[in-house]
């Protein structure tokens, strides 16, 4: 069943959708008439968020027009699916402005139009696993097309990752820009900070007078059939750092919707301001977590199967946090990772500055003025 949808899709990439962009995309294009799309979300994905509100203030002031096409794909009867595509190729054939953070085939679909520019504000920091054209994974086998050439920008959190992602989106470096990713300035907002500090002990009252410590994994495999490592091994190592800590599970999405493994019901990066020590594997929350210049334990139990598998942008055993691979050395290590973190802190801040180094509380600014959104002129 899996691969008829995979077949479906490419059968309305290569030939319904560019035929529907084309007849639309006669007329003029709408000036000021900006998009939100993803098809991984059902709401507005955390990486869009900044970047939407921001646009909204220009909404208000009347120099552009927003318009939302957010729908998980994963979950869609076909039928529906088409009507939406239908719906979002009229409005991307005579849009000024695309904005997206992940991967989304319909952008993709034909050669657009020189008028309209597409902003990818992607969806992760930093350098870690492989991504798109460097692994088997991230792709279909079977897909025709140039996924990422109507791309006008990517933007990034630092320097070292545009020559990286030029070769793995086989895309020019002109279209890349270290402006930093828009969704990490919240991380510099106290105001934020607090709200998301005061709704976490409303929910969880009885972390109030404990130390905090946040499971954040990455799945393992696809999308469609994701695994989850260690966690039996954190589970055993959370009643093992018990009364002093509270341990928060936080599997990714993908893994909770096959069966819910997390014990907190808010998204990850809200739970970045209240965590005292973030335990990660190969996610890329390590790199947003870094802006908060706390304490990290890395645990990989199968680090060398995944790097012989995926692989990485970097020397894992590099990264300047500690290593746990067994449950005994994870429990070890969230215990001392305060004194880690002091005894290598200039290494952790020179990892910081290298991987998300154009992160400070404005790159949605930086974007926005890259783009030439929100300049005079643009009243609708």
């Amino acid at each position: 069943m899996f691969q008829i949808r995979q077949y479906l899709k490419m059968f309305l990439q290569n030939v319904l959708l560019p035929l529907i962009y084309r007849w639309f995309s006669r007329g003029p294009v709408q000036k000021g008439l900006v998009l939100f799309a993803d098809a991984h979300h059902e709401e507005l994905p955390f990486s869009m968020q900044r970047m939407y509100e921001a646009v909204s203030e220009l909404e208000a002031a009347g120099q552009c027009h927003t318009e939302l096409f957010i729908s998980d794909f994963g979950r869609m009867p076909f039928g529906k699916m088409f009507r939406y595509l239908l719906c979002f190729m009229k409005r991307y054939a005579v849009a000024e402005y695309v904005f997206i953070c992940d991967y989304y085939l319909p952008v993709a679909s034909c050669r657009k139009r020189p008028e309209t520019r597409v902003v990818q504000l992607w969806h992760s920091c930093g350098l870690m696993k492989k991504i798109a054209y460097d692994t088997g994974e991230d792709i279909p086998k079977n897909y025709r097309g140039n996924m990422f050439g109507n791309y006008t920008y990517l933007t990034l959190s630092a320097e070292v990752c545009v020559p990286v992602h030029a070769r793995a989106l086989q895309l020019a470096k002109s279209h890349i820009h270290a402006t930093g990713v828009s969704r990490t300035d919240y991380y510099f907002d106290p105001a934020w900070n607090e709200k998301c500090r005061k709704q976490f002990f409303e929910q969880h009252p009885q972390a109030r007078g404990k130390k905090i410590a946040l499971w954040a994994p990455t799945f393992r495999g696809n999308a469609a059939t994701p695994r989850l490592e260690g966690q039996q091994q954190m589970m055993e190592a959370a009643k093992e750092l018990a009364p002093d800590w509270y341990v928060i599970l936080k599997a990714h999405p993908h893994v909770d919707a096959h069966g819910r493994v997390s014990n907190c019901e808010i998204p990850t990066e809200e739970l970045l301001a209240v965590a005292d020590v973030l335990i990660t594997d190969y996610s890329s929350v390590l790199f947003d977590y870094l802006l908060y210049e706390k304490p990290a334990v890395l645990f990989a139990p199968d680090l060398q199967e995944y790097e012989d598998g995926r692989g990485f942008y970097l020397d894992y055993e590099s990264i300047p946090f500690e290593l746990a691979r067994t449950r005994q050395e994870l429990a070890e290590a969230v215990r001392g990772s305060g004194i880690w973190y002091a005894k290598h802190k200039k290494e952790i801040q020179d990892f910081r500055e290298h991987y998300v180094g154009a992160c400070d509380g404005r790159a949605t600014e930086r974007i926005l003025s890259l783009i030439g959104l929100g300049a005079k002129g643009m009243v609708l």
